[in-house]
């Protein structure tokens, strides 16, 4: 068999860092590591050609050699990822779809034509879809109510990645997270239970890298790294000893739930190991709607003294937001902006509240008959949409805060200041390398294209950006990286926090930012709204 395994491109989004790409002179932020390692799952004896859309195109030639078509999607690559499986048909191709989107919403696949639905883990249904191939089926839906023991999966396929056009390489520890968050799907796909590598295995894709020659920043991409508490702990203490004997050739960063900051143990030996940062699932500091949607791990101890505890630790703290929870009383989003910046988180993700399919807020308020076809991100990909369902403050309301509060939150002045006073306050150990890492030819570039653009063309920021790299420089050189290179992010947010309040704009048909509501308009807002 000669398979093409393609994976679709992103659109512009917050995660996309695309300005900041080109300076460093990159072309894509984080592998697709689900893809590759179905690549390993494949048999030895097929033919395998691999293209990450986001980094290279594939060509003519690769069309017309293959025989199979795989792809691979999340909801936000959804309009590449159905031009592709149109495509594949239009050419005769058969086509294998699978990863969160196609499992979360399996119809739209079937819709655009897709012969084969992998679905759920392919530890489990890879193997069924391979058994279908063999007993010529022309097409079919394999799936797995059962949770694959990850102890069993295959080593990705490193080498099919171009490397040198990623920010970061990508390994996974763990699936699964314990805690009943009510908008979250990652405990629809992978469950409550959290399910881990073992550290030899980790550890081994990680040597693996590391022959291939990759130095840099490694993501673990577990949507709660710290899940299952003991064996990340097993994992660690194995890990510190290899990163020892190796010289310290990687930096990670992963995602953790904010109780992280209950563990004094586990920060310093994440903080041995070479952690940078970990990104937290905050939402808001307003605690009646963390009780709302079940997030209690962040109502047990202050979320502002957590961070500082982090900080303490060593680590850059990454955040999300979320406005748009029943119940959440106006002045959410301002309240959000307070926070971060009293905390300095550098790069707040703010967004507006999903009911994502299957989750335990989807199926709430299906039954309550508020979900809103033709809008969401389930339906258009796009990050920045309105909520999907009839929310219970107006959504004029709530559009007018997420704008303001990106915008306020991104303008130049205030990011650079968080930067720097992030990088101030992290309490840096005395392992080296412990930070964001550049090559050296990529790392001139980026510091070559940032004098360039924040010390001498940009007016605004120009005395800013050198007094506070100068007292960088004199206070806490060992963050420098860092520093640098969440100053050069910074271009892709100011050009990104624009395309956010347009898009918001072309669905509220008017300018949030630009509509002042006195307060005895409050009632009739909703009317401002095609939602109401």
């Amino acid at each position: 068999m000669k398979a093409l395994l393609l994976y679709p491109r992103f659109p512009q989004s917050f995660w996309s860092y695309d300005r900041f790409m080109e300076i460093a002179g990159l072309k894509a932020v984080l592998p697709p590591l689900g893809i590759i390692t179905v690549a390993a799952l494949l048999p030895q004896d097929w033919e395998i050609r691999f293209c990450d859309r986001n980094v290279n195109l594939e060509t003519d030639a690769d069309w017309e050699w293959c025989d199979l078509v795989i792809l691979s999607a999340m909801l936000v690559q959804k309009p590449d990822f159905h031009a592709l499986i149109q495509k594949a048909i239009r050419l005769g191709k058969k086509v294998a779809v699978g990863g969160p989107y196609p499992t979360s919403v399996p119809q739209d696949s079937l819709d655009s034509g897709a012969h084969y639905l992998i679905l759920d883990e392919g530890e489990l249904t890879v193997p069924k879809f391979l058994a279908a191939l063999t007993q010529g089926k022309e097409q079919g839906i394999f799936r797995s109510s059962e949770k694959p023991d990850v102890t069993q999966s295959p080593k990705p396929r490193f080498d099919l990645l171009q490397r040198d056009a990623y920010l970061m390489m990508a390994v996974q520890f763990s699936r699964g997270c314990p805690f009943n968050c009510e908008f979250c799907d990652i405990i629809v796909l992978y469950g409550r239970k959290p399910r881990t590598k073992e550290p030899h295995q980790i550890i081994a894709e990680l040597q693996n890298l590391y022959d291939l020659g990759w130095r840099g920043s490694l993501f673990i991409v577990d949507d709660n790294f710290i899940g299952n508490q003991r064996n990340v702990k097993r994992f660690l203490r194995e890990l510190i000893p290899w990163m020892k004997q190796h010289n310290y050739p990687f930096t990670f960063i992963t995602e953790a739930s904010v109780n992280l900051a209950e563990d004094d143990e586990l920060l310093q030996l994440m903080s041995e190991a070479g952690f940078y940062a970990v990104f937290l699932g905050i939402e808001t500091p307003d605690q009646d709607s963390l009780q709302v949607t079940q997030k209690l791990q962040n109502t047990r101890n202050p979320l502002a003294e957590a961070c500082r505890k982090i900080n303490d630790a060593g680590m850059l703290i990454y955040a999300g937001f979320i406005l748009g929870f029943d119940g959440e009383r106006p002045g959410a989003g301002e309240r959000i902006q307070a926070f971060v910046e009293q905390t300095s988180i550098p790069q707040p993700m703010l967004g507006i509240l999903q009911a994502l399919p299957n989750t335990a807020l989807w199926n709430r308020l299906q039954k309550e008959q508020r979900l809103i076809e033709g809008v969401g991100v389930t339906e258009v990909g796009d990050q920045n949409t309105l909520m999907n369902f009839v929310p219970t403050r107006p959504v004029a309301e709530v559009a007018r805060e997420y704008a303001e509060g990106f915008w306020t939150l991104y303008e130049p002045k205030n990011y650079l200041r968080r930067c720097f006073q992030q990088c101030l306050s992290i309490n840096s150990p005395s392992q080296r390398k412990q930070t964001m890492q550049f090559s050296p030819g990529k790392g001139l570039r980026l510091v070559a294209q940032l004098i360039w653009l924040q010390g001498l063309r940009r007016p605004e920021i120009r005395l800013q950006f050198w007094q506070q790299l100068w007292t960088i420089l004199r206070r806490k050189p060992q963050v420098l990286n860092m520093y640098l290179g969440l100053c050069a992010a910074g271009e892709h947010f100011w050009e990104y926090r624009t395309l956010a309040r347009e898009r918001i704009t072309q669905q509220l048909g008017y300018d949030p930012l630009e509509v002042v509501i006195l307060p005895d308009f409050q009632s009739s807002i909703q009317e401002l709204t095609p939602l109401k």
